[in-house]
């Protein structure tokens, strides 16, 4: 298989994808600790720096813009001051709003992180996780029908806070699949049996065992396929992608073809956002119709390539063509 990298990295430039999900604000809070509190056996973190980054579904959109496509955000936040800022970032990051609904009587998600260093020392998290309302579903629902039609493909991007719901996500399959647009998943526990029909579903170790109820050692290769193909029957799912952390990634097809790559050796200074990451890469590789296998292997670096950042960072799409041309091979 010859590809040709940079032709490839120019076509996603034309995408245009649908992020639906769970939007929030990453709050940081910098600073370093000298001292424990008089107080409280706690210590104190004198804050240097402050600030606010889009995280969630909204992070998915950055790392699509990063690697050059157009992303449409579908979601909710609160009338709040939160709310407020996200817009304030959406357009700090030249994001469309078109299709953000705002609740009144719904709080925007936002994760407070206090870093001394290197080190994440408490997080706090201001949310609700409960399902939006049926008007507010219907209101959102709308939104999409008139904004997919434009998308070369869809992302769940599912983080249990309530944006998701079984009948939304069906609804939103159904007409995906009316109009040929794909659709690829990040799934979280509370929906994870309710996205049957879509083409990609990503789930990692922690989500395909705590969804299926099961249990196995990660290191038996053959429970582990056993595993990916129930799921993949279960949900008739077209690919099934497992992220398996420092043993890099599964794609399943079907029982007689999988794909696997390790992870790339890298100084990890901070996972999170990096599922974020490679959803956004698989979704650009379905768009453009590429071989699964290359978008599992770009996904795979990609995903490594933001961890090494403390944070939740979009990717550097230079960076991540010379990796790609020098690590990927086939």
């Amino acid at each position: 298989m010859n590809l040709d990298f940079d032709k490839v990295f120019e076509q996603f430039n034309h995408v245009v994808a649908l992020v639906i999900g769970d939007v929030m604000i990453d709050s940081y809070l910098w600073g370093d600790v000298t001292r424990i509190s008089p107080e409280a056996p706690v210590p104190i973190v004198n804050v240097k720096k402050r600030e606010k980054r889009l995280g969630g579904a909204a992070n998915v959109a950055l790392n699509l813009k990063a690697m050059g496509a157009n992303p449409i955000l579908c979601a909710v936040v609160g009338d709040d001051a939160d709310g407020q800022d996200f817009f304030q970032l959406l357009q700090e990051n030249q994001l469309e709003k078109d299709g953000i609904l705002v609740c009144k009587n719904r709080p925007t998600t936002i994760k407070h992180r206090i870093l001394s260093g290197h080190q994440q020392m408490l997080r706090i998290d201001a949310e609700t996780t409960e399902n939006i309302t049926d008007e507010e579903e219907n209101l959102l629902y709308e939104k999409i029908k008139k904004l997919v039609l434009k998308c070369q493909v869809i992302i769940f991007e599912d983080y249990d806070k309530g944006v998701l719901s079984e009948s939304l996500i069906q609804k939103v399959i159904t007409f995906a699949k009316e109009n040929n647009i794909p659709s690829v998943v990040d799934p979280k526990k509370r929906n994870f049996l309710h996205y049957q029909n879509t083409n990609v579903f990503k789930p990692n170790l922690k989500e395909l065992k705590e969804g299926l109820k099961i249990d196995f050692d990660v290191k038996n290769n053959e429970a582990l396929q056993k595993s990916v193909l129930l799921l993949k029957e279960k949900l008739n799912l077209e690919y099934v992608f497992v992220t398996l952390s420092e043993r890099g990634v599964l794609l399943a097809k079907n029982k007689n073809d999988f794909f696997a790559q390790n992870a790339h050796i890298r100084q990890i200074a901070d996972v999170s956002g990096a599922g974020d990451t490679v959803i956004s890469i698989v979704a650009l590789g379905v768009a453009i119709g590429l071989n699964p296998n290359f978008w599992a292997a770009l996904a795979n670096l990609a995903g490594g390539l933001v961890c090494e950042y403390v944070g939740v960072v979009s990717i550097d799409k230079t960076q991540l063509l010379a990796e790609a041309k020098e690590h990927i091979k086939f």
